[in-house]
């Protein structure tokens, strides 16, 4: 019977509205619907980074547990309606915003002042509401990372004095969900299409959370295609080894080689101390190497003949 590789479709749009998307994946083998469904929940919920603002300090505030003259809201109130301000962070380093408001009025996050790096998507969040002549003034120190992240982590060293630490919470995911049902692809009606929601907060559109989800996971198995080459001769090397005039190969070291002074540190660097750790390396597993090109393979290997021996085979 001709067996016929089936590979997956590229992921459909089945729907975006707002801050939602719907997509789907057809003619998965039986079983990887879940697979994959469950991989890229997983990654989308963890590995998507964000920005989140991990530290505020507010003017004539001591702690988190104050209040504030002519404002509705607690210190505490205020704390957690800015948690839910959506910050875009182009770069890395974190960055300081400030808000100085006078009442009366509501108090929303298109008072904040931003510097070049930061933006906000929902500039329309509400702070608190001041009366009267009652004033705000805070800064609010803005930070990318993933997750979720404890202010005890996130604050490993003692914080100022009237400055204080919030959890973050960095995804910028709020939902994403899958299901699996089964489709026929010729003659098996037991393939999977994968159907999978994705629900964020502005600050990145459900689409491109799929793709990034999807390259990530591609990227970490790539790195562990493979085995790793052992990085130095085992203990037992010298036992069934070929023998060169009498002398086992694992007691001709790489220096007895005469290769010239840069191949020689290059393979050292490595781990690769005799002649018999050069007979287990190929061609290929040696250019990975720093400084092991076309020209040292072909001056290994003719020092390696003279001693009767040869790379391994690809």
């Amino acid at each position: 019977m001709e067996y016929h590789i089936t590979l997956p479709s590229k992921p459909r749009v089945v729907s975006e509205e707002g801050l939602q998307g719907v997509y789907e994946i057809d003619s998965l083998y039986p079983g990887y619907g879940h697979t994959l469904g469950n991989s890229l929940r997983r990654i989308i919920l963890s590995s998507l980074p964000g920005a989140a603002v991990t530290q505020v300090k507010i003017e004539g505030v001591p702690h988190e547990f104050a209040t504030i003259d002519g404002s509705r809201e607690t210190v505490m109130e205020i704390l957690l309606n800015l948690k839910r301000v959506h910050f875009v962070l182009h770069g890395d380093e974190p960055q300081t915003v400030s808000l100085i408001a006078k009442g009366p009025g509501e108090i929303t996050a298109e008072n904040f002042k931003l510097p070049s790096q930061v933006e906000i998507k929902n500039p329309e969040q509400h702070i608190c509401d001041l009366s009267g002549k009652a004033s705000l003034e805070l800064e609010a120190t803005i930070e990318r990372g993933l997750g979720y992240v404890a202010r005890e982590v996130l604050t490993k060293d003692k914080v100022d004095v009237g400055t204080i630490a919030l959890d973050a919470t960095f995804t910028p995911i709020r939902r994403v969900n899958y299901e699996v049902e089964n489709m026929r692809v010729g003659d098996r009606t037991d393939f999977n299409r994968l159907r999978i929601l994705i629900e964020t907060n502005g600050t990145i559109a459900p689409r491109e959370a799929l793709e990034k989800s999807i390259e990530t996971m591609i990227h970490q198995l790539k790195a562990v295609i493979g085995f790793q080459e052992p990085s130095s001769a085992p203990a037992t090397e010298g036992k069934n080894e070929p023998e060169v005039g009498g002398t086992s190969a694992s007691k001709i070291k790489v220096a007895d080689l005469e290769l010239s002074a840069r191949i020689t540190s290059a393979l050292e660097d490595a781990g690769i101390k005799s002649a018999a750790g050069l007979t287990r390396k190929t061609a290929s597993a040696l250019k990975e190497l720093d400084g092991v090109g076309e020209k040292a393979i072909e001056e290994i290997s003719v020092a390696l003949a003279g001693h009767g021996l040869t790379l391994k085979g690809e």
